[in-house]
């Protein structure tokens, strides 16, 4: 007798595996090694569109689970991050680039609302909807448990960020993965992470740090 393989537990866990490693460290060892910076949002858009098949392919997911925890919005949470955020951009970019603060608002007062406005639907959306639902629910029977599955969850998401080469964005970018991860997966609630996401970019970005995640300042050590 036959055993159909797509019921083969063994099967299905190479399958994850091998969707896991193609998003989670292929495309962004990739995108830091041989494609330009300008590639980013291309990339980062093909990704979610995959990441939002896959998601929608999941057995047990729903789309408007994603709606779950918006009403109590806890915005003490979000508020206290935002200060944590704000207090150590400003230290850190008085340490390495001091110039560079709130210098968005010498480029651009409008540039400056349009990343406001922007950011959160166009870059923190669809990195949460890969990094969060996508990575938890649908690769769960592979993932490390608790405490270990937030730390490789972080520390992939700082990974996606390589193509900065930056260990600045490399280390924010881990810390804030692990806040986002923790709000997502401990407390239960995408739109808690998604505004804590929106929220810390856009600190970022008014304070200055901005000129860290800019493509146009990249230069590989290679």
């Amino acid at each position: 007798m036959q055993v159909d393989a797509t019921h083969n537990p063994d099967h299905r866990h190479l399958r994850l595996w091998a969707e896991f490693l193609v998003l989670f460290l292929l495309t962004p060892v990739a995108m830091a090694l041989f494609l330009p910076p300008t590639a980013m949002f291309p990339v980062l858009f093909a990704s979610t569109l995959v990441g939002a098949i896959l998601l929608h392919l999941t057995p047990g997911f729903r789309w408007r689970d994603l709606k779950r925890g918006w009403q109590q919005g806890d915005w003490r949470t979000v508020i206290a991050f935002a200060l944590v955020t704000a207090l150590l951009s400003w230290a850190v970019l008085m340490t390495v680039l001091p110039e560079a603060f709130l210098g968005i608002f010498q480029v651009s007062p409008w540039l400056w609302l349009a990343i406001m406005l922007l950011y959160p639907i166009l870059s923190a959306l669809p990195q949460e909807v890969v990094f969060r639902p996508l990575f938890f629910r649908r690769y769960e029977p592979i993932l490390p448990p608790a405490r270990a599955g937030l730390a490789l969850n972080a520390a992939l998401f700082s990974l996606a960020h390589l193509l900065y080469w930056n260990w600045i964005v490399a280390a924010m970018t881990f810390g804030g993965g692990l806040v986002f991860a923790w709000a997502y997966e401990v407390r239960g609630s995408f739109p808690l992470a998604l505004a804590l996401h929106a929220v810390a970019g856009n600190i970022l970005f008014t304070i200055g740090m901005g000129v860290f995640f800019y493509s146009g300042n990249v230069v590989r050590p290679f």
